[in-house]
């Protein structure tokens, strides 16, 4: 498959082959007849990948907030290696598509293969979306049509934001394709609809469409054209359509208002208002959130749980079908706004246009591809020559951690890099191109029969991790699994039985957990000091771990496994490294309910006794402050102190010898990790960490997460 890439370091819009995604679970794969490029937007987007790095950082002020913060606790060479690597990622571009299934995936219902559907997928001619973002398209609404559908459903919830009733008067501040599409649903909604904006094109069609107009580039004032609209009262609703860093728009909408009047921002404005032009009028203002109820919301658009219809009547899909249905009975007109049809293949023409020509509206891509070209499940990105003693890898993932991280680490170790599987395609080409793969694929069964590839990294999310790794162990592969091994006590079983089979049978593979601080540079020095000590050790881990949502993916226990198995394993085998010694208890007790914090595993106390009579405490917080260190390990032997804080400075209170060791640059271990597994498998040796150690690990942090859901 193709698609269209841009790329936020320099602003260059490119068409990038890929290996086509896989259908999954809850999706439709849908061949691409027409997209839509969406002009704000997308001009938005490419303005801004354009900018230099000083204009990107001052349109996004928040952000540059993060990026203080993570120098103060991190170091400023890490944090600038972050964002490098962020700018460095190409960003999809599109929403408005239209084209034909493919393929249903399981848990669909309501569509069949060559039904014609329009979708939010980007710009390429394959596309995966999920069923509550998709909707079948009327026999008699063209393709060219159906393609404005999602763009008209932003300018629809607005509207349904509004309430409008028959008879009122709005104005659509800013006649661009959203504005003028609001204009025409207003309209059909019996309502008197002023247009304002400076392109007096874009009102003579906003005039074709029966509204009245006002330009502010000829003299017009704004407010007095919507007090004389309104017969003297005031208006009864503005729609705001216009992307402008001015807050001109949302003062010129209160100020026109009647009292009581509802203003409903859909673009983009400055928000510096006057707390009187609200207060008097007691005026409503607000911001609608792009197409309708289950946008952002991963159980609506990832699990395709829909909303019930008697309590939620307009979601997002449903949005779809009655802009469709409008379409079909000829009450939305698009003919009009279609000012300019490419290729798919002369896109690069189609965003000069964009960024050249102001006027752009409707600008159309056609896709006239045979769609068989399009279904190749594999791209070879280089050759390369297979070295049989080395680590020949296949990566399963290629997330922001893989990306950054993993990746970087096998590539320095001088793995050779073979085949990187996404299940959209198009992150494995961009990833795997830069550092150096010889493949990309959608195809996981390919890579595990592959005989040249004897090592499988995998780095997708958690709850496919066992999965993933007894089908790897079960082809023979080495495994570097990125943490968690597993979820529950029954997947650790099932992996461990299958290692031991090999083991049995003779058809030895290594397993590798990515437990990577205990290769930390500073962490292996606090090793020696502590091996020379006989004496019992007590450890005190504070993980000032951040918020997250309670809603993001790894606090669900079913997919993440919760922040205590996703994460704090580090430290349960952190710790479990640096005693030497069997855990022999567990204890655990996290935050209790208050009005203000959330019940979740993320604020917790972990207590580990261990064989030789050390024990030690994790806490593991996700109530405290950024500006504060996020790992401290301090440990306390022999009437002498270790002090980790952040992997870069550590301090030795009591040691004859050791007084400190700093690092200019934050270093967890990463890279050493990947070298020593790559090294095992090159020397023909055992993981550099023990099987029994990652089982032991596995089951004491599910042990430690069964406790405290259990309180």
């Amino acid at each position: 498959m193709k698609q269209i890439l841009q790329d936020m370091a320099n602003g260059q819009t490119t068409i990038t082959e890929a290996p086509a995604p896989s259908c999954s679970s809850g999706h439709l794969l849908i061949s691409t007849t027409k997209s839509l490029i969406s002009a704000g937007t997308e001009r938005m987007l490419v303005g801004f990948g354009k900018a230099s790095y000083i204009d990107k950082a001052r349109q996004q002020p928040e952000k540059v907030k993060m990026v203080v913060e993570k120098v103060q606790t991190d170091g400023l060479l890490t944090t600038y290696d972050a964002v490098k690597s962020k700018l460095g990622q190409p960003l999809p571009l599109g929403y408005c598509n239209v084209g034909q299934v493919l393929e249903i995936g399981s848990l669909v219902e309501g569509f069949k293969v060559g039904d014609r559907i329009v979708s939010n997928g980007p710009h390429a001619d394959i596309v995966k979306v999920p069923k509550n973002l998709c909707a079948k398209i009327p026999d008699n609404v063209s393709d060219d049509t159906a393609a404005f559908t999602v763009v008209a459903s932003i300018g629809l919830q607005g509207i349904r934001l509004a309430q409008p009733t028959l008879g009122e008067s709005f104005v659509v501040t800013g006649a661009g394709l959203i504005g003028l599409l609001t204009i025409q649903m207003l309209r059909a909604n019996g309502c008197r609809v002023l247009a304002i904006d400076f392109d007096q094109s874009k009102l003579e069609l906003a005039k074709q469409f029966g509204a009245e107009i006002c330009n502010p580039a000829h003299g017009e004032d704004p407010v007095a054209a919507g007090i004389v609209f309104s017969r003297g009262v005031g208006v009864d609703g503005v729609i705001i359509t216009a992307s402008t860093k001015a807050s001109d728009p949302v003062v010129q909408a209160a100020r026109m208002s009647r009292k009581r009047g509802r203003i409903v921002l859909v673009g983009v404005t400055g928000l510096e208002l006057n707390r009187a032009d609200f207060y008097e009028k007691e005026l409503s203002f607000q911001v609608s959130c792009s197409y309708g109820p289950g946008r952002y919301d991963p159980n609506y658009e990832e699990k395709g749980q829909d909303y019930p219809l008697g309590f939620v009547r307009w979601t997002e899909q449903r949005n779809f079908v009655a802009v469709l249905d409008m379409m079909e009975a000829g009450t939305l007109n698009v003919d009009s706004l279609i000012t300019h049809r490419f290729e798919f293949e002369d896109a690069a023409k189609a965003y000069e246009s964009l960024t050249e020509d102001k006027s752009g509206l409707g600008i159309l891509l056609s896709y006239e591809s045979e769609v068989e070209t399009r279904l190749d499940k594999k791209v070879v990105l280089r050759p390369i020559t297979i070295e049989p003693k080395n680590a020949v890898v296949g990566f399963i993932g290629a997330g922001n951690y893989a990306s950054r991280i993993l990746i970087p680490a096998f590539k320095g170790a001088f793995a050779q890099l073979h085949t990187i599987v996404t299940s959209g395609g198009i992150n494995g080409v961009i990833h795997g191109a830069k550092t150096g793969f010889s493949e990309a694929s959608t195809d996981v069964d390919a890579l595990l029969a592959n005989k040249d590839i004897n090592t499988v990294t995998i780095a997708t999310r958690h709850n496919s991790h066992a999965q993933f790794v007894q089908k790897a162990l079960s082809a023979h592969k080495n495994v570097f699994v990125e943490k968690p091994l597993a979820l529950t006590l029954a997947e650790v079983d099932s992996i461990e039985a299958i290692y031991n089979k090999n083991i049995e049978t003779e058809q030895f593979s290594r397993i590798m957990v990515g437990f990577n601080r205990r290769f930390a540079p500073q962490v292996q020095k606090m090793k020696s000091l502590l091996d020379s000590v006989s004496e019992p050790k007590s450890f005190i881990m504070t993980m000032n771990a951040g918020e997250i949502p309670a809603d993001h993916w790894t606090q669900d226990n079913d997919v993440g496994g919760g922040r205590i198995i996703g994460e704090a394993c580090h430290f349960i085998d952190l710790m479990r490294f640096l005693a030497g010694s069997k855990i022999v208890s567990i204890q655990a007790r996290r935050m209790g309910e208050t009005n203000s914090v959330a019940v979740l595993e993320d604020k917790a106390s972990i207590t580990l006794g261990f064989e030789d009579g050390s024990f030690g405490t994790i806490l593991y917080l996700a109530n405290g402050a950024a500006s504060f260190p996020k790992e401290r390990i301090e440990v306390f032997t022999a009437g002498r102190v270790l002090q980790l804080d952040n992997f870069r400075k550590l301090k030795g209170f009591g040691w004859p010898d050791f007084k400190a060791m700093n690092l200019m640059r934050q270093d967890k271990g990463q890279d050493a990790c990947a070298a020593a597994f790559v090294e095992s498998i090159r020397e023909g040796k055992e993981a550099p960490i023990k099987a029994e150690d990652i089982f032991e690990v596995a089951r004491a942090t599910i042990e430690v997460a069964n406790i405290l859901r259990q309180q």
